[in-house]
């Protein structure tokens, strides 16, 4: 009896590891995908303009998964070496926490959450498994880890200074590290976003603790209501509570984008209305292409032009209702015609349980997409990153606060 007892507990100890080791990974493979459908001819334009934009991405959810960013992976659609081969300069990496069981677009109650048992399968610290604030604090150490260990290849992004020192290492070509080393690739930047307040946890003053870590951008709300606003996909879809108000105000003075994804009309609404920053709109797309309830309506984007901010646009098929570059594009050209070029840029949602056709290695899709719609070359700088700096070097400045 004994050595069975001790067979059994051996066999239940390979499981678990053997289910350690290989949940994260079976898990990600089915929420992460590429669909393998045919892509763009590039063309010898798209390539050469290509390689000299300064590309910006607005959101992808990498941080959430157990992978080493500095490696390239087998799963999912974006990593270092991704973002390098793609010509990403800057990228805006959200920390996700909480997401309801049965997640859908139409409405979700908080009272379930998903993130919790991915949290123990990847084997996360402890102190996530039951704090959403932690988890949010835990993807901004991953960040600085991975930072730390590329040498000069990944660069936290926190201040304006630090967008334009980025920016000027590109352009030269190369960066240096503290040996005096010279080595060839030009550094990528990545900035900390929040996708739903929520983990806050219900005090506002946790909101210094994100910015102490990094973050710098933060959607009020995910996929339900919480108390600081409803979701365009929760059960009451409100507008922004008083402690909503409170919360945006403290953003903007604080130096914090405020990101309208995922908020519901009478909270866009409310957040346009009050807004003194740029607001931005990090990812999805527009009812005029893809009628979709978290896509914006023709009046949401003029406010977010109104305030000078952008609207980012997604390349999975809820976000342009197909995943292909010219579905991109044609959103993208709405935005244009609609407002100008000024308020269009790129928010793609990888590694957000999204399925697309192309990882962020082969932006150079969106390229060529953007040149056969009809854009000029200086239309595509635009949209593929020089808004979006242009939205973050203004939003990243703390407000001075009124005098008493």
């Amino acid at each position: 009896m004994r050595r069975w007892l001790i067979g059994l507990f051996a066999l239940l100890l390979v499981a678990a590891a053997a289910f350690f080791l290989l949940a994260p990974g079976i898990i990600e493979r089915g929420t992460n995908k590429i669909d393998g459908k045919p892509l763009l001819h590039v063309s010898d334009h798209a390539k050469a303009l290509h390689k000299t934009l300064t590309i910006v991405d607005l959101h992808s959810d990498s941080l959430l998964w157990s992978r080493n960013f500095l490696n390239r992976a087998t799963r999912g659609h974006m990593d270092l070496p991704r973002l390098e081969e793609g010509n990403v300069a800057l990228q805006i990496l959200s920390s996700t926490t909480k997401a309801p069981k049965g997640q859908n677009y139409d409405a979700n109650s908080g009272d379930t959450d998903i993130i919790t048992a991915l949290a123990i399968a990847q084997l996360q610290p402890v102190r996530t498994w039951n704090s959403l604030l932690e988890r949010s604090l835990w993807h901004a150490e991953k960040l600085h880890r991975a930072a730390q260990k590329s040498g000069t290849e990944l660069w936290p992004i926190a201040a304006q200074k630090d967008i334009d020192t980025l920016l000027l290492a590109r352009s030269i070509g190369t960066s240096k590290t503290k040996s005096g080393v010279i080595v060839s690739r030009p550094p990528v930047g990545a900035m900390l976003s929040i996708e739903g307040l929520h983990n806050l946890e219900g005090d506002i003053n946790n909101l210094d603790k994100l910015y102490a870590a990094g973050f710098r951008m933060a959607g009020i709300t995910h996929f339900f209501d919480n108390e600081f606003a409803g979701s365009m996909h929760g059960l009451k879809k409100g507008g922004l509570t008083p402690l909503g108000r409170e919360v945006v105000r403290r953003m903007e003075t604080m130096g914090m984008i405020v990101d309208v994804a995922h908020c519901s009309h009478a909270c866009v609404a409310d957040i346009l209305k009050m807004a003194r920053r740029p607001v931005v709109s990090s990812h999805g797309g527009v009812q005029a292409t893809c009628k979709v309830n978290r896509n914006l309506s023709d009046d949401e984007i003029r406010g977010v032009a109104a305030t000078g901010g952008v609207v980012g646009i997604g390349y999975w098929d809820a976000a342009v209702c197909d995943t292909s570059p010219a579905s991109v594009a044609r959103a993208m050209k709405h935005v244009r015609d609609l407002v100008g070029i000024q308020y269009v840029a790129l928010g793609s949602d990888y590694d957000g349980a999204t399925t697309v056709r192309f990882d962020t290695s082969k932006l150079v899709q969106v390229t060529e997409a953007l040149i056969e719609a009809g854009f000029t070359d200086d239309e595509i700088r635009a949209a593929m990153g020089g808004n979006a700096i242009r939205v973050l070097r203004a939003g990243l400045v703390p407000l001075t606060p009124p005098a008493p």
